[in-house]
């Protein structure tokens, strides 16, 4: 797939990275939200511990939930989150 994604960042993920949100660029061979964390991982320290255990987060396509691998197909946003934890 290529094209571009606009990611969002929730919680503890946004602040570690110092941004809520960043549009990125889908190279051939992105083709599901594992693909996509992947890439992520590459970008550096904070991003790779942010994404080395990707039990740690959960996955929105369009406002509706996916797992690593779940398709990208034509969404146009990917949310990133910590699990909800209720009291």
């Amino acid at each position: 797939m290529t094209g571009s994604l606009n990611i969002i960042y929730f919680a503890w993920v946004r602040e570690r990275l110092g941004i809520d949100q960043e549009q990125i660029a889908l190279a051939d061979g992105i083709e599901t939200i594992g693909d996509i964390v992947a890439m992520l991982s590459d970008r550096g320290a904070d991003y790779a511990d942010i994404f080395s255990d990707v039990g740690k987060l959960r996955f929105a396509l369009d406002q509706d939930y996916g797992l690593p691998a779940t398709p990208i197909g034509a969404a146009r946003e990917l949310a990133i989150f910590p699990p909800v934890t209720g009291g």
